[in-house]
């Protein structure tokens, strides 16, 4: 069974890096960078086609992918293209700003394009979608903390706090109370409720329920609304179920910058154990999971660091404030900072994850 899983775990991200990096190479096909290959894996090479000019592959280890295209110095790990007969307006410095900003964002974009297609093929196919119901307070549990800090049904969540952590959030829906609560089971949290037109504020804490395994706060929804789906509005919904998942992570982001939420980070081994338990859970959660995790993907890369597809564009951006390109000096050194950085929070991410496991 590790086999089986462990190959579904190495598709999954393969899936979504060769996605990813397909977005690049169709950006720069428009744009008629000149691209001699595209790889599915890394390593030897296996078999492989020839397109008009674009080399298609399959190399022997199935992690993830790339797309060589002229000009591009900054991927190392790549294959390097000999721009010696290749004209300048056909390599990456020698077409417009702009149009190398798309180039790099189009990864990002092919990782939403993604998600969305597989949430939306998967609402048609269940037929119908939970919509999550406004912050209000369906029921309240008796013995439990929000029953003896006074909360009542029908109680309107308008804001959430941490005080001694310094933050707060204000849900727009009732998933947004378990999102923002996750992982501060240990703090006091301040609620904020709209009753009769008066605002009150209730502090409390979570207590673990050896019934359900987890941490609750006593209080529970008024119930989710049921949706019929169709071949028309699968795609308006599965952008809602994806935005929900966009607000989840930059909340997480956010908190994170506070030095909130750290010992919560997951790296490789944790991503693996999720993939784990949503095979577990059957094909939909698996099919699921990669919709979410490529969501994942296409933020972080976004993220405003020079080795990631955002930070690139960010130098593009300021060469085009400046009026002249940064120096190799100055781009190597943000580049090797932002390498220390992303390989300093893998260290971390994953030495969470086995403090977890032991």
């Amino acid at each position: 069974m590790f086999i089986v899983i462990f190959i579904l775990f190495i598709l999954l991200l393969s899936a979504i890096i060769v996605v990813h990096e397909f977005g690049h190479l169709i950006a720069a096909k428009v744009f008629k960078v000149y691209c001699p290959e595209f790889s599915i894996g890394m390593g030897p090479k296996l078999c492989s086609f020839k397109g008009k000019e674009t080399e298609y592959c399959l190399r022997a280890l199935p992690v993830g992918g790339f797309v060589a295209m002229a000009g591009d110095t900054d991927n190392s790990l790549e294959t390097s293209v000999d721009t010696t007969n290749i004209p300048f307006e056909r390599t990456l410095p020698g077409i417009a700003k702009w149009k190398r900003a798309i180039i790099m964002m189009a990864g990002v974009i092919m990782n939403m394009v993604l998600a969305v297609v597989i949430v939306a093929l998967v609402l048609l196919y269940n037929g119908s979608y939970a919509v999550s119901p406004e912050p209000l307070i369906g029921a309240v549990q008796e013995n439990t903390p929000a029953y003896r800090a006074g909360l009542k049904q029908g109680d309107l969540i308008t804001r959430l706090e941490y005080q001694d952590l310094g933050i707060s959030s204000e849900p727009k829906t009732f998933d947004d109370i378990g999102t923002f609560t996750y992982g501060h089971e240990n703090e006091v949290l301040t609620i904020t409720v709209e009753r009769d037109g008066e605002s009150l504020s209730f502090d409390l804490q979570a207590e673990f329920n050896e019934e359900s395994n987890s941490y609750l706060i006593g209080i529970s929804s008024p119930g989710l609304k049921a949706i019929s789906i169709n071949l028309f509005n699968c795609w308006y919904y599965a952008i809602d179920y994806l935005w929900y998942v966009v607000r989840t992570i930059f909340m997480s982001l956010g908190q994170l910058l506070k030095g909130v939420g750290l010992e919560n980070l997951s790296g490789p081994v944790g991503i693996y154990q999720a993939t784990e338990e949503a095979i577990n859970m059957g094909a939909q959660s698996y099919i699921l999971m990669i919709a979410v995790l490529s969501v994942n993907v296409g933020i972080i890369n976004a993220l405003p660091l020079p080795i990631l597809d955002g930070g690139r564009v960010l130098i593009l951006i300021i060469e085009a404030l400046i009026g002249r390109p940064l120096s190799e000096k100055a781009i190597s050194y943000l580049m090797g900072v932002s390498l220390f950085l992303i390989l300093a929070l893998f260290v971390f991410a994953t030495y969470q994850d086995i403090l977890r496991l032991l």
